[in-house]
């Protein structure tokens, strides 16, 4: 049984967490991001320490302490040092560019994809000649992040055999022989 949730949080300068209501805030120089805790969990700060408690010991109890406490620690970390998820498109023609929030993928297809993102993630493309084209994007909130790089990836996913689509930078792809000739 995992003790994650025993762990304490050390909580950084300039960041304040607040509860009111079961709704923890997170305020940071990167922005602010809010939780609602459920069932029974609470927390204590003391110097700069966030401990959070649980009514039993129940599986149920022990399970959702550990999942607050990682989303708060992602909450603090978020707000004081964001979180960046780099996107690298493989393949001949794969071109990716951007103006503002509004994202434009070339992937292969008779069309290219437009990608309209949400104000809290940032969005940098990057193409040099010679490379693979980059999209780097950044939020303070890692859900968010998450969720708009696996829909990016879920638009040409990597194939297995010559490695073809967008990938995440350092993410092996397992490779197939193909046919022998």
């Amino acid at each position: 049984m995992s003790r994650i949730g025993y762990k304490i949080i050390e909580i950084p300068a300039g960041v304040t967490v607040d509860c009111k209501d079961d709704i923890v805030t997170v305020k940071g120089k990167n922005g602010e991001l809010t939780q609602e805790l459920t069932e029974g969990i609470t927390f204590d700060i003391e110097d700069g320490k966030l401990q959070l408690k649980r009514p039993s010991d129940s599986k149920k109890h022990a399970a959702l302490h550990g999942l607050y406490r990682s989303l708060i620690n992602n909450m603090i970390t978020g707000v004081s040092q964001g979180f960046t998820k780099q996107l690298e498109l493989v393949g001949v023609g794969y071109r990716a560019s951007n103006q503002g929030q509004r994202l434009e993928l070339a992937l292969g297809f008779s069309h290219s994809i437009i990608l309209e993102l949400p104000k809290e993630v940032a969005v940098t493309t990057e193409t040099v000649k010679g490379k693979n084209p980059i999209v780097t994007l950044t939020s303070a909130d890692n859900q968010l992040l998450g969720m708009v790089a696996a829909k990016i990836r879920a638009f040409r996913k990597p194939e297995p055999y010559k490695g073809k689509g967008v990938k995440f930078v350092g993410e092996h792809i397992r490779r197939k022989a193909g046919k022998s000739a």
